[in-house]
């Protein structure tokens, strides 16, 4: 991000949510119909107008990865809760929208936003000019990742880190620094057990097939075009011996393939678990 300004990734991201809703087949991988209104009119105009465009790779690809990442992120979470679990935290917000369609499971939940102070306060706007209500178990957590821990911007929202929590982290590892990543890890490390963090990476170009290599480059030299360059990507190999030597005690990596099965089986719009942008679970 650059200096004040609202992430663009952030708005890319919503809009992918809306499209699915408006232009991808039934069942959905997430049903979302905040994001539909979250998302500005001349968005949801531009989905209306474009649905060939967004069914090409170039938009496949990264809509795949957001309804994965977001599906699969609210079954552990749902899984979590079932064990006591009551604290939730979602690391780089954006215009992510659980907290304002919660399910029953969630009501238990306190809540926890977090991201640059620009990009939340951008979206509180969008959520006050959409009429849609902030629900009293949700928190607001301004935090700048490569400046402040995210345990001090936690504990000033509220959040007890004596107790067990559930975090999310999507779309986000891409555009920060290794240590800026592992300084987070090691926060949520040091979380009581069970706490459980899922996030998505971004794999070295080296290894995925051509057709996603050239998509990911055109979304990383876009996101580098709008001020935010991808700084870090991955192998799940490397990933996993990472969290493994920061203390974490139960590592778990969703395979494309293990992916394809759970939530994309069947589907007839070109929906398909990318490669690139992959996902794993840290239990402490």
């Amino acid at each position: 991000m650059e200096g004040e300004k609202a992430s663009n990734t952030a708005a890319l991201t919503a809009m992918l949510r809306a499209a699915h809703q408006l232009v991808d087949d039934d069942p959905k991988i997430v049903n979302d119909p905040i994001a539909v209104r979250l998302v500005d009119d001349a968005t949801r105009e531009f989905i209306a107008a474009r649905p060939v465009e967004l069914r090409s790779p170039g938009l496949t690809i990264p809509r795949a990865a957001v309804l994965l990442r977001g599906r699969y992120a609210e079954d552990l979470l749902g899984q979590a809760v079932a064990q006591g679990v009551d604290q939730l935290v979602i690391l780089g917000a954006g215009l992510e929208t659980f907290a304002f369609r919660q399910p029953a499971f969630a009501w238990r939940l306190q809540i926890y936003e977090v991201d640059h102070p620009a990009t939340q306060s951008w979206k509180r706007e969008r959520l006050a000019a959409a009429g849609i209500a902030v629900p009293d178990n949700l928190h607001w957590a301004p935090i700048d990742f490569e400046k402040l821990a995210i345990d001090a911007g936690l504990a000033q929202a509220g959040f007890d880190d004596s107790r067990s929590a559930f975090l999310s982290w999507l779309g986000v590892t891409q555009y920060l620094t290794l240590p800026a990543i592992d300084a987070t890890l090691k926060v949520v490390a040091a979380l009581p057990a069970p706490s459980t963090i899922v996030l998505s990476f971004m794999l070295p170009e080296a290894d995925l097939r051509s057709e996603e290599a050239a998509a990911a480059r055109q979304v990383a030299e876009d996101a580098a075009r709008a001020g935010e360059p991808w700084l870090t990507r991955i192998s799940p190999r490397d990933l996993a011996i990472r969290l493994t030597q920061l203390g974490f005690r139960k590592v778990i990596h969703l395979s494309p393939k293990e992916a394809d099965a759970l939530y994309f089986a069947g589907r007839r719009d070109g929906l398909r678990a990318p490669h690139v942008a992959q996902l794993m679970s840290a239990t402490t």
